[in-house]
C-alpha cells in the first residue's frame, strides 16, 4: 500500500502543475501569433516622432533659418485652486489672452492650451509661478538670424512649423525630407549691401518701396533679392509700413525704358536696324490719333545708338514698328516675358499685356508701356540678352554648373548688345551707375505709373536700372527698382532713373564686386565718372 504523500510533495506537485499550464499558455499564444496573426496588425505603431525641419544656409554655409526647441504649455483647470488669478498670471507670463484663459478655465475641459512656442525667457517666468496641473509638449520654433534682411526672399512657418511664404514655402518637401541642411543660392555678404543700399535710396529719395536683385547669368544662381518694406520673420509683429509682400516677384510693373533693351535686341537681331544710321526725332511722333512724346528734350536727329543712349521713345518707336505687331509679341514670348517665370519661390505673378496687340500697342510695349512683368521675370530675360543669348532661368539653390540653355537670340546680337549697354553708362543716362574698373552696361527705365482708363500719372514714377558686369564678359546682372521716388535738392529735382536708380545699381556694384572677385579693369579704373544722366 503506497503511503500517503506529506505536505511538502503536496506543495511540488502544485507547484509543477502550474509551471506545465503557464508553459502551455504561452506555448499557445506563441502558436495564435506566429500562425494566425503574423504580419503588421500584430505590430503596434511607435508614437509619431515630431521631427524638425532641416537647417536654412546660404552659399557659403550662413545660417539662414533653424528649428530650435519650442514647447507649447497646457493647463488641468480641474487642478488649479484659483483659476482666475491663474489665468492672469500665465497670460502676463506667456502673452496669451486672459479672457480666453479664463473662459476656457471655468469650462469642462481636461486639457487647455495656454500658448505655443514658448520662449525660454516666458517659460522661466511660468515656472516662477510654481501652478499644478501644467505641462509642456515638444514643438519647435523657427529662427531667422538674419531678421529683416532676408524676410521675403526666406519666407516664414506657420505655428505648425509649416512654410507660408518664401523659400520656406517653396522648399517645404525637401526640408522634411532630411535633415541634412539645404544650400540656397543666396550670398549674406550680397543680400545685407542690396538691403543696406535699397533702403538707403528708400528714405533718400523718399520712395513708396524698393527692391534690388543679384543674379548670375551664366548659373541663374541669385545672389541677394530684398525687397521693401520688409518685416521681422522672428516676431511676425507687422507695424507702420512693415510688409510681407515681395515686390521683386509678386508685383508687375510697366518699367518703361529699361524694356528697350528687347526692342534693340530685336531689331539687331532682325536686321531692322543700323546703329549709325540718323532717326528724326522731331516734337512728336503720331501714330492714328495718337502722339508719342519724349520725357525729355531730344535733338532733331539722333543716331540709332543715341536712341538708346538717351533713351528716345519717338526713336525707339520707330525702330521697333520695322518689325511689326507679330514679330514682336513672338521676340517677347520667345524671352519668357509673356509668361510666369518659375522658380523655387512659390510666389510668382502672371505679366500683363494687351489682347489686341496692333501699330499702337507695339510701338508702346517698345519703350515699355502697354506690358508689365516682375523685376524677377525682367532680369531673367535681360540676362539672356548678356549671357550670349542663352536662356536662363532664375534658381535659389546653390550650384555651380553653367546653366544657359536654349539659344533665343544670336552670340552676335548678344555681343552688340552689351556693347550698347556699355555705351548707355559711358555717354547716355546711365552714367551714375559705372564703377571705374568694372565696365558696367546697363540701361536706365522711367515709368508713369498708370492710374487705369484715367492714362498714366505724370508724377508718380517707377524707376529702374538693369546692369551687367564686367560688360566685355559679364558674370552679374543688378536690377534695382524704387516706386514713386521723389526729387531732392542734389538731383535738381529730378527722379528719373538717371537720377535715382543708376547711382543705387553703382553702390550696388562698387561694393560686390570686390567681394565676388571680379578683377578690376586697370584702364577703365582710370578713368573717372562725369556728368550727370537721366532715364
Amino acid at each position: 500500500m503506497t503511503p500517503p504523500s506529506t505536505v511538502f510533495q503536496r506543495r511540488i506537485l502544485i507547484g509543477a502543475m502550474i509551471c506545465i499550464a503557464a508553459f502551455s499558455l504561452v506555448g499557445i499564444r506563441l502558436v495564435d501569433v506566429t500562425l494566425f496573426n503574423s504580419g503588421a496588425d500584430r505590430i503596434k505603431p511607435a508614437a509619431p516622432v515630431l521631427l524638425s525641419r532641416a537647417d536654412l544656409l546660404d552659399r557659403n554655409g550662413e545660417l539662414l533659418a533653424r528649428d530650435l526647441p519650442a514647447d507649447d504649455l497646457y493647463a488641468r483647470p480641474q487642478m488649479l485652486t484659483d483659476k482666475r488669478r491663474a489665468a492672469h498670471e500665465l497670460a502676463v507670463a506667456t502673452g496669451a489672452e486672459e479672457q480666453r484663459l479664463s473662459h476656457l478655465f471655468a469650462g469642462k475641459y481636461k486639457s487647455v492650451l495656454v500658448a505655443r512656442q514658448l520662449s525660454r525667457a516666458a517659460r522661466d517666468k511660468v515656472s516662477l509661478l510654481k501652478l499644478p496641473g501644467l505641462e509642456y509638449l515638444p514643438n519647435w520654433k523657427r529662427y531667422y538670424p538674419d531678421g529683416r534682411m532676408s524676410a521675403q526672399v526666406v519666407g516664414v512657418t506657420d505655428l505648425d512649423d509649416k512654410g507660408v511664404s518664401g523659400l520656406e514655402l517653396g522648399l517645404e518637401k525637401r526640408l522634411h525630407a532630411s535633415p541634412d541642411p539645404v544650400v540656397t543660392s543666396l550670398d549674406m555678404r550680397v543680400q545685407f549691401i542690396l538691403a543696406h543700399e535699397a533702403q538707403a535710396s528708400l528714405e533718400e529719395f523718399r520712395a513708396k518701396a524698393a527692391g534690388g536683385l543679384v543674379m548670375d547669368v551664366r548659373t541663374g544662381e541669385i545672389l541677394g533679392l530684398v525687397s521693401l518694406p520688409d518685416f521681422d520673420p522672428n516676431t511676425r509683429d507687422f507695424t507702420g509700413t512693415d510688409s510681407g509682400r515681395d515686390v521683386m516677384v509678386q508685383d508687375v510693373y510697366e518699367l518703361g525704358s529699361v524694356f528697350k533693351i528687347f526692342s534693340f535686341a530685336m531689331a539687331i537681331e532682325n536686321h531692322n536696324v543700323n546703329l549709325d544710321e540718323w532717326i528724326p526725332i522731331g516734337n512728336g511722333y503720331r501714330i492714328g490719333r495718337y502722339t508719342i512724346h519724349e520725357a525729355e528734350h531730344m535733338p532733331a536727329m539722333l543716331r540709332a545708338r543715341d536712341v538708346l543712349a538717351q533713351s528716345s521713345n519717338i526713336g525707339t518707336a520707330q525702330i521697333v514698328l520695322r518689325s511689326g505687331p507679330d514679330r514682336q509679341q513672338s521676340f517677347l514670348r520667345k524671352m519668357g516675358l509673356l509668361a510666369p517665370v518659375t522658380s523655387e519661390l512659390p510666389e510668382g505673378a502672371h505679366p500683363l499685356y494687351p489682347d489686341h496687340w496692333g501699330i499702337i500697342e507695339t510701338a508702346t510695349i517698345g519703350f515699355g508701356h502697354g506690358v508689365s512683368v516682375s523685376p524677377l521675370s525682367f532680369a531673367a530675360a535681360a540676362a539672356a540678352v548678356v549671357n550670349g543669348g542663352r536662356r536662363i532661368e532664375p534658381t535659389f539653390l546653390k550650384h555651380s554648373e553653367d546653366a544657359r540653355g536654349e539659344q533665343v537670340i544670336s552670340p552676335q546680337t548678344s555681343a552688340t548688345m552689351r556693347e550698347l549697354l556699355r555705351y548707355v553708362v559711358t555717354d547716355g543716362t546711365g552714367k551714375k551707375a559705372d564703377v571705374p574698373g568694372y565696365d558696367v552696361g546697363g540701361k536706365t527705365g522711367s515709368a508713369e505709373k498708370s492710374a487705369g482708363r484715367r492714362g498714366y500719372q505724370a508724377h508718380k514714377l517707377v524707376t529702374s536700372f538693369c546692369a551687367a558686369f564686367p560688360i566685355g564678359n559679364p558674370r552679374y546682372l543688378v536690377f534695382v527698382l524704387l516706386d514713386e521716388p521723389h526729387g531732392t535738392k542734389a538731383t535738381g529735382g529730378f527722379a528719373l532713373a538717371g537720377y535715382t536708380a543708376a547711382p543705387l545699381a553703382g553702390h550696388v556694384i562698387s561694393r560686390i564686386a570686390p567681394l565676388l572677385g571680379v578683377p578690376i579693369d586697370p584702364i577703365t579704373a582710370a578713368k573717372e565718372n562725369s556728368s550727370n544722366g537721366n532715364g
